[in-house]
């Protein structure tokens, strides 16, 4: 049967059962979670005792199932906003195959479960700041800063920092030096990495009234507050291996991308073409899968801090 939709369906708001799950598949926003189930894994990989790999499996599933709670909630709230988008207006909601109700009951119910299987099969240390980082993506930042305020996604990446501290907690039960670093580095790249979208797209933004740093100060004050936050984040790599919390590996490894992450930075500083920002973008998510990868390697070949 096939995934697609005639017109009279989709303007009937129907669907074949498989294009069904396709769309439900979509409003986990799966491209976005890769980043988060890695940076989940990151943190548990390089956390000190052991876990049983099952048990591992599970954590890592209730970080998923937490992210894709996460992007429901936030697709169900975001319709007015999605469908003026060029970018987001054939998402399931924004298009009418799932109604926004059907994607907030979907969102809640993953939230519900994953925090409450993390609590019983790890801990609820882990399970607790799996549910700040639901909470706050799906208030503080959805319903509240995205609308509001340029600094939204300044604010906002917290949540999208949260889930390497909620790997270490599951296999720790608690919260250390090193995953409040991961936390930090990912808090901090969050606003050049979503700025130079934002100024791929910032037609779209400004068409849909949302306050994005380009709409409301311009290219030219993003792009600087982009080389101010990765001046700040590219020495913040290298504290993991200053502090002794990562070897030499991870240290010659994080000089090396900050220094490629800030030539791609400086590049768009010099040159406004949607094109650079576009390919900034894209550098930036390298960049940190990157990084992440950099510390699991050390850790696994070097030993790490432990």
């Amino acid at each position: 049967m096939s995934d697609t939709l005639t017109r009279t369906e989709a303007d009937a708001g129907l669907a074949a059962p498989g294009s069904q799950v396709k769309d439900y598949w979509v409003l986990t926003k799966p491209k976005v979670m890769r980043l988060v189930i890695f940076s989940g894994f990151a943190g548990l990989f390089v956390a000190p005792g052991t876990l049983h790999p099952f048990l591992a499996l599970v954590a890592m599933l209730c970080i998923a199932a937490g992210a894709a709670a996460s992007a429901a909630i936030n697709n169900a709230y975001d319709v007015d906003i999605d469908q003026r988008m060029v970018r987001t207006r054939l998402r399931p909601t924004a298009s009418g195959r799932i109604e926004p109700a059907e994607a907030n009951a979907f969102g809640v119910t993953l939230a519900l479960l994953s925090v409450a299987v993390m609590g019983l099969a790890l801990n609820w240390t882990a399970a607790a700041l799996l549910a700040l980082t639901i909470l706050f993506y799906t208030t503080i930042y959805t319903r509240w800063l995205k609308r509001s305020t340029p600094q939204n996604i300044v604010i906002g990446g917290a949540a999208g920092a949260l889930p390497p501290v909620v790997g270490w907690a599951a296999v720790t039960g608690e919260v250390g030096l090193l995953p409040i670093l991961m936390f930090l580095i990912i808090f901090m790249w969050t606003p050049p990495h979503f700025w130079s979208l934002a100024l791929y797209r910032s037609g779209d933004y400004a068409k849909a009234n949302v306050p994005m740093l380009p709409v409301v100060k311009g290219d030219r004050a993003t792009r600087r507050h982009i080389v101010a936050y990765t001046a700040i984040l590219l020495p913040l790599t290298l504290l993991p291996a200053v502090l002794g919390l990562a070897g030499w590996l991870y240290g010659a490894a994080a000089v090396a991308l900050a220094a490629w992450y800030g030539w791609h930075v400086m590049k768009l500083w010099r040159d406004p073409r949607e094109v650079v920002a576009m390919r900034a973008f894209k550098v930036s998510i390298l960049y940190l899968f990157l990084v992440l990868g950099a510390l699991m390697a050390d850790h696994a070949l070097l030993g790490g801090a432990w």
